[in-house]
């Protein structure tokens, strides 16, 4: 376990770069493994749910959230198995909310990943329910002593799922969203929005690799503020690509954000203006790494990845 370290981070910003998408590739591989085989295909009438399952979770995506899970836990010394148990649970977690965003009552979005969305690949009623169980495996996953076999350790990674994704999370920051449709939100009210809607579930991913390698409380604070901080910057690059962006590199339909009436930090500060926030907040994330030396160095080059992707 690497709780105290100094060392700075070495190499240059190529060979940074390759070790990154190298090790994103690889964590993506083992986190696709992990839902296959946590999700088997079932027979009978319920199997049609869980095909919607699979399809909402498998076979796409940069597994952001799950890289986050499994990295932070290895710099921890926590087990691959529970890492990627962790990391399976919150990528079905962020399945089922992007599944319900698609929906019509709510963004209403024929794309999802370059693919139909859950609900146009199957109907309304089942994309639904997939959602609905999604979100209550990862809980499921998570209880389960396959994770860790400290009650303490699953309690707290449940507690924190929970708070991350409920009303005073990501759930409220969707309410938000669709409540400030068509009425022009100050930077403040934005802010806050996205901090609920995408930032929590971040925080939450790098955290709960802190939780799984019980981390002392005050490294845990650093490791989750550094999510906080992260989360904030994709979101402002999220809208910047958004507006700049074509469907065919976001795997989604463009421009969504200016149609809906939507305030985005883009209609507030301009894209040159999103994107020197972006850069800002990303800086402030890499502070929190500090105490930490060159075992973090994938951990600092995601945030520049998350804020100069093009997907």
């Amino acid at each position: 376990m690497s709780q105290t370290i100094a060392t700075a981070p070495t190499g240059n910003s190529g060979d940074r770069g390759s070790l990154l998408r190298a090790s994103m590739a690889k964590r993506a591989s083992a986190v696709e493994a992990a839902i296959d085989s946590l999700l088997p295909p079932v027979p009978g009438s319920e199997g049609r749910v869980v095909d919607a399952m699979r399809y909402a979770t498998l076979g796409g995506g940069k597994r952001l959230r799950g890289y986050l899970a499994a990295e932070v836990a290895s710099l921890f010394g926590a087990t691959e198995s529970g890492a990627y148990r962790v990391a399976a649970s919150v990528e079905m977690l962020h399945a089922y909310s992007l599944v319900h965003d698609d929906l019509p009552a709510m963004d209403d979005d024929d794309l999802r990943r370059g693919q139909p969305s859950t609900h146009r690949k199957f109907d309304e009623a089942t994309a639904i329910l997939a959602g609905d169980a999604l979100q209550t495996m990862a809980f499921e996953i998570l209880a389960d002593t396959a994770t860790h076999p400290e009650a303490g350790v699953r309690i707290g990674l449940v507690a924190a799922l929970a708070a991350a994704s409920g009303a005073a999370g990501m759930v409220g920051g969707q309410m938000i969203d669709m409540d400030g449709e068509g009425r022009a939100l100050a930077l403040q009210e934005v802010e806050r929005l996205h901090a609920l809607k995408t930032g929590c579930l971040i925080r939450y991913s790098a955290e709960s690799g802190a939780i799984l390698g019980d981390a002392d409380l005050s490294v845990r604070a650093r490791i989750a503020a550094y999510g906080r901080d992260l989360g904030a910057a994709f979101q402002i690059a999220d809208d910047v690509l958004d507006a700049t962006a074509s469907a065919e590199e976001l795997g989604k339909t463009a421009g969504k954000d200016q149609a809906a009436g939507k305030s985005t930090y883009v209609a507030l500060l301009g894209v040159d203006g999103a994107a020197r926030e972006a850069r800002r907040v990303a800086e402030q994330a890499e502070s929190h790494l500090d105490i930490f030396g060159a075992e973090a160095d994938r951990l600092r080059d995601l945030i520049h990845y998350v804020v100069d992707r093009r997907s």
